[in-house]
C-alpha cells in the first residue's frame, strides 16, 4: 500500500504561555492520500488554519506524529524544516503575502533562487504564463488587481513543483467572480501535476469541489465526508 501524502497521529498543539496558553489542536489524527483534494471546514477558532500551518512545517506540534511527503516533521530543526518546505510544500494565503518591492516575476523566482535552481527566472516566467499573467511579469503587486496578485501567489507556490499545495482561505479577499477562476486554476494545476491539495475554507461550495471534506470543531476532527456529500462549514 502506498504511503499517505499526509499522516497525522494524535497531534496536539498549544500556543501562548502561562495563563494565556491555549490548547489549539487536540489529538488530531488524519490520513490524506497522494493526489487527493481535501477541504478542511469548521467554525472560526476550530483550529483549521493552525492545522494547515502544522502540515506546512510553519508550526511545530507539541505531541504526536506529523508525517508529510515522506518526512517526519516533529524531529526536524528549523533549517531542515525550511528545506522541507522549499522542496515539498507550496502555500497560498488569503492575504497573498507578495513582496511589495519585487515584480511578479521576482516574487515567483524567490523560492526557486532559494533552492538554487539555475534557471529560476525562466521557470518563473513559465509559471506566470501558466496562470495567465505572461504580460504582467514586470508589474509590482500594487499595480495588480487582487485576483492577479493571487495568481502570482499560486505561481510562486507551484514553481518549485511541490508534492503538496496548501491553501488558507485562498478566495477570502476576492469577490465571487474573481475567486471562481482562482479556484479552477488551483484544482486544474493539482490535477495536471498529481499534487495533493488541502484547502481551509468557510465556503461550502469550494469544499464540495474537493474529493473529501474534513470537519473540525474546537481543535478536533469531528467528521469527514467524501464527494458528493453535502458539506456545511458553519
Amino acid at each position: 500500500m502506498a504511503e499517505p501524502a499526509i499522516a497525522l497521529d494524535d497531534v496536539h498543539l498549544s500556543l501562548g504561555s502561562g495563563a494565556a496558553r491555549v490548547h489549539i489542536l487536540k489529538g488530531v489524527s488524519l490520513d490524506i492520500s497522494a493526489g487527493e483534494s481535501v477541504g478542511i471546514v469548521g467554525p472560526s477558532g476550530s483550529g483549521k488554519s493552525t492545522l494547515l500551518m502544522v502540515l506546512g512545517g510553519l508550526e511545530r506540534a507539541d505531541a504526536g506524529s506529523v508525517r508529510v511527503a515522506g518526512s517526519e516533521l516533529t524531529g526536524l530543526g528549523e533549517d531542515d524544516l525550511a528545506r522541507f518546505r522549499g522542496r515539498s510544500v507550496g502555500i497560498v494565503f488569503q492575504a497573498f503575502h507578495l513582496i511589495p518591492t519585487m515584480t511578479a516575476l521576482e516574487n515567483v523566482a524567490v523560492p526557486l533562487e532559494l533552492a538554487g535552481a539555475p534557471n529560476a527566472f525562466d521557470r518563473a516566467r513559465a509559471e506566470l504564463a501558466a496562470v495567465g499573467l505572461a504580460d504582467r511579469t514586470d508589474h509590482y503587486p500594487t499595480e495588480l488587481s487582487g485576483g492577479e496578485q493571487q495568481r502570482v501567489a499560486i505561481a510562486r507556490a507551484l514553481a518549485p513543483e511541490p508534492a503538496l499545495l496548501l491553501a488558507d482561505e485562498p478566495t477570502g479577499n476576492l469577490d465571487e467572480d474573481t475567486g471562481a477562476p482562482i479556484v479552477d486554476l488551483m484544482f486544474q494545476a493539482c490535477a495536471e501535476r498529481g499534487m495533493t491539495l488541502v484547502i481551509v475554507t468557510h465556503d461550502p461550495e469550494l469544499a464540495r469541489r474537493c474529493r473529501r471534506t474534513v470537519r473540525m470543531r474546537a481543535g478536533e476532527v469531528v467528521g469527514a465526508e467524501s464527494a458528493p456529500a453535502l458539506v456545511e462549514a458553519r
